[in-house]
């Protein structure tokens, strides 16, 4: 594995999700590569709705104090991609065009702006190529 890969927000949560072994084992997988060979990332809006998830909506909460420790050792060291005027315009094209919700067009706008070739997401469409990035579906593999 040598691309460099985005990851959606469902590879993060997966990460805590004990429920699933195999979903959690492959996330974790990823991001340790990504964090690892330096190939990974995410943008600034995978932080913001990991965060907000792992706050409220898990089952167990993490604390505010292990969500800045997430924040400085992983999510910190992916986070690639920021907001800009550019990125928002590339977003709005992407969602004309090929018909995604403009939050999931800003995941693949911002996987673009960084030379992604892989977009790891469970939630967009497995196999199709958007410009010169695939998005992928890792526990359908």
């Amino acid at each position: 594995m040598r691309d460099k890969f985005f990851l959606d927000t469902n590879i993060l949560i997966y990460s805590f999700d004990a429920s699933q072994p195999d979903k959690q084992k492959i996330s974790r997988d990823l991001i340790k590569v990504g964090l690892e060979k330096g190939i990974g990332c995410i943008s600034y809006q995978v932080i913001q709705e990991f965060l907000n998830v792992a706050t409220r909506k898990f089952a167990v909460p993490i604390s505010y104090d292990d969500s800045r420790i997430f924040l400085l050792t992983v999510l910190e060291p992916l986070c690639e991609v920021y907001a800009s005027i550019d990125l928002f315009h590339r977003t709005l094209e992407l969602a004309e065009r090929w018909k995604y919700t403009f939050y999931d067009a800003l995941i693949i706008a911002a996987a673009l702006q960084n030379r992604c070739t892989i977009l790891y997401s469970e939630d967009l469409q497995d196999g199709q190529i958007i410009h010169e990035l695939k998005i992928t579906d890792p526990f359908k593999l």
